[in-house]
């Protein structure tokens, strides 16, 4: 998610007004895109001596900072939890793009002190928090799979959803929640109108077509926002941000798998039945949020795009899986938003610190009544099991939302950059202009290549 989106967020990473509230919530809860919100893990754990953690002290004060909409989990947790002793800060630190913390870490270990125990962040926060920001200073995030959190609990998280937590063999943080991209659809018009809902990337792109003819104005879709590309071609494993080693960069838009997604949205770019206005654009919800159709993008979509900001009636949305290509058997997914809680390998207690960290992302308690799909299964289980998350939908979408859980693609990687600031500098103004996707992907490609540069990483666009 590297862009912060609706609850992001889910993340983003605006609208009318009643749009701009959600992007707001959007954008402090999804935290997408955040810099990409999934990726391979980046070496081998002898890159990493043993976690040797600071003199414990039992019972003492924690400190934790925490973006707005979790800070009412923090308190919860506290009010419970009336012995463990907590100093709660409220900061932006979710807000993907921010290198408020990194500057705050670094003040902090040029000093000695001050370092908070357990923090809210996006997936690029881990990049640079699971190294040493100077020679001599140990990494900010501790390595929870080091006899901090049990191997069990990890275990629980949905598969891939801690990739972007990994790095030199090590697990750095606990995914709060995900932002899977499902097949969005509105069911009352599917059955006035007699259509089929897709289930390939063929079928959408003939239904497209179908949509263009008999009823034109509606659309199927929108790559006009800044967190487009992490449904569209994430979902398509583009090669676009692909850590072939810890210090490599991939970047090959010309790849098969960015070039079939690139025509197909061309194709229906053309008919006007995919939008090159963003869906939380200035004005979008007030002109055409009733034209929408169809959506393919994250698990937040529903509650934040369809009810809050176009208003559409309960009852008549819902989603369908993610869609595959020829020869596929099993969709891959993109991840549109997601947050994350480190804690600080500068703790003097771990012991509350860990507590705090697992139960703001593991509890059934905290997470059945989160903003967005939980990351740890179990978890998720009882979020879908609150009536407050499904009764907006025409049918249940509970089994969607699991199958694409576990199917989010892992080579879209989690960099020291945003995703979402090529693509809304380069990509998103071409599109504008009237020049296509195909002819805009060298372009993309270089913007994405010289961020990645300027941050340290060798780069390979074959």
């Amino acid at each position: 998610m590297k862009s912060s989106r609706p609850p992001r967020t889910p993340l983003g990473r605006r609208a009318v007004r009643a749009g701009a509230t959600v992007l707001a919530l959007a954008a402090a809860t999804v935290l997408a895109g955040c810099a990409s919100a999934d990726t391979t893990s980046n070496s081998t754990a002898s890159a990493t001596p043993t976690f040797t953690p600071a003199t414990q002290k039992a019972g003492s004060e924690i400190t934790v900072w925490a973006d707005s909409t979790r800070l009412p989990a923090v308190q919860a947790y506290q009010k419970a939890n009336p012995d463990v002793k907590m100093k709660i800060v409220t900061y932006d630190g979710g807000a993907d793009g921010s290198t408020y913390l990194q500057t705050k870490v670094q003040l902090f270990d040029r000093t000695g002190s001050g370092w908070p125990d357990v923090v809210f962040g996006s997936p690029t926060d881990v990049t640079w928090a699971s190294e040493p920001t100077k020679t001599g200073a140990i990494p900010f995030a501790a390595p929870l799979d080091q006899s901090l959190v049990p191997q069990s609990t990890l275990d629980g998280f949905a598969k891939g959803s801690l990739t972007p937590c990994q790095f030199n063999g090590h697990t750095y943080c606990m995914r709060n929640d995900i932002a899977q991209v499902v097949t969005w659809y509105n069911k009352t018009l599917f059955d006035q109108w007699g259509y089929t809902v897709p289930t390939t990337w063929e079928q959408y792109e003939a239904l497209g077509k179908q949509v263009a003819k008999d009823h034109p104005g509606y659309l199927v879709g929108s790559v006009g926002d800044t967190n487009s590309q992490e449904s569209y071609f994430w979902s398509s494993q583009c090669p676009a941000f692909d850590l072939t080693a810890p210090d490599t960069l991939r970047v090959a838009l010309s790849d098969e798998k960015c070039t079939r997604m690139s025509k197909l949205l061309d194709t229906l770019i053309d008919n006007k039945t995919v939008s090159t206005q963003g869906f939380f654009s200035q004005g979008f919800a007030k002109d055409s949020g009733d034209k929408v159709l169809m959506a393919y993008g994250p698990s937040w979509y529903g509650q934040y795009l369809f009810n809050a900001a176009f208003k559409t009636p309960a009852g008549q949305i819902s989603a369908a899986a993610p869609l595959t290509w020829p020869g596929e058997t099993t969709a891959s997914t993109g991840n549109v938003g997601g947050g994350l809680w480190m804690v600080s390998s500068h703790s003097t207690n771990l012991k509350a610190s860990t507590d705090l960290a697992t139960w703001l992302t593991t509890s059934d308690e905290n997470q059945a009544t989160a903003p967005t799909y939980p990351a740890y299964a179990p978890a998720a289980d009882a979020w879908l099991a609150n009536p407050d998350n499904k009764k907006y939908f025409a049918d249940d979408i509970s089994d969607v939302f699991r199958q694409a859980a576990g199917e989010v693609w892992t080579g879209w990687s989690n960099t020291k950059f945003s995703d979402a600031t090529a693509w809304s500098s380069v990509v998103l103004p071409a599109l504008t202009s009237g020049k296509s996707l195909t002819e805009t992907l060298p372009a993309w490609q270089t913007a994405i290549a010289n961020e990645a540069k300027a941050v340290g990483y060798k780069v390979t666009t074959k």
